[in-house]
């Protein structure tokens, strides 16, 4: 399933190739969130908020933890997955440009059992 959604959003972006005019951020890869086992048998829900940059190569820096409810318990996951993130980077006349001070919201449901990638950012 998650090479279909890599190859949709590959093809997506050969057709919004063809296009003129500036390109938004758009999400390529990343790894599924790992839900702490630890918190699986507690059964333990929760999200976290990561903020972070996207370099115009594309990948992902300077990722920190904004909030987390419940606190110590998602953090690692979430950074983990925040960081395997690939992104096609924004175009600005023409050229990939960097898109700073992107924030995203994890969520960790427990009937989620295989975790999924969160929408992508919107734009800001």
């Amino acid at each position: 399933m998650h090479r279909t959604l890599v190859a949709v959003l590959a093809l997506g972006l050969a057709v919004a190739g063809c296009a003129s005019g500036p390109r938004p951020l758009q999400l390529l890869a990343g790894a599924d969130l790992a839900y702490p086992p630890a918190a699986r048998a507690a059964g333990i829900e929760g999200e976290v908020t990561v903020g972070y940059d996207v370099t115009a190569n594309g990948r992902v820096i300077n990722a920190a933890i904004l909030a987390a409810q419940p606190a110590g318990v998602f953090e690692e996951a979430a950074l983990a997955a925040v960081t395997s993130w690939r992104f096609q980077p924004p175009t600005s006349r023409g050229e990939p440009a960097a898109a700073p001070g992107r924030v995203s919201v994890l969520r960790f449901r427990l009937g989620d059992p295989y975790g999924k990638l969160p929408p992508p950012p919107a734009s800001q």
